[in-house]
């Protein structure tokens, strides 16, 4: 049982650290959202499974600021997108 809530805590955070690189990439920040969602699930499982793991409260904590900052970048990139959009109807 060690094994499997180390694994979820592990996969916890290199989600999270994914998700953060996605940021950077525009419209691909939607897999960084993705990507965090599911980080942020597996380190609450983990935590729940064994709450003195750091690694989970890690993955949480990564997982959740990934998931709000690709969804500020996706959002920006999108509010771009449109506003020159508008711009070429001139």
């Amino acid at each position: 049982m060690e094994n499997q809530n180390n694994g979820k805590a592990v996969a916890s955070l290199v989600l999270g650290i994914i998700s953060l690189v996605f940021i950077f990439f525009g419209y691909f920040a939607f897999v960084g959202l993705i990507m965090a969602i599911v980080g942020l699930v597996l380190g609450i499982q983990a935590k729940k499974e064994n709450p003195a793991d750091g690694k989970a409260k890690a993955g949480i904590v990564l997982s959740i600021i990934g998931l709000a900052l690709c969804a500020i970048s996706l959002i920006a990139c999108v509010a771009c997108v449109g506003f020159l959009a508008s711009l070429s109807w001139y």
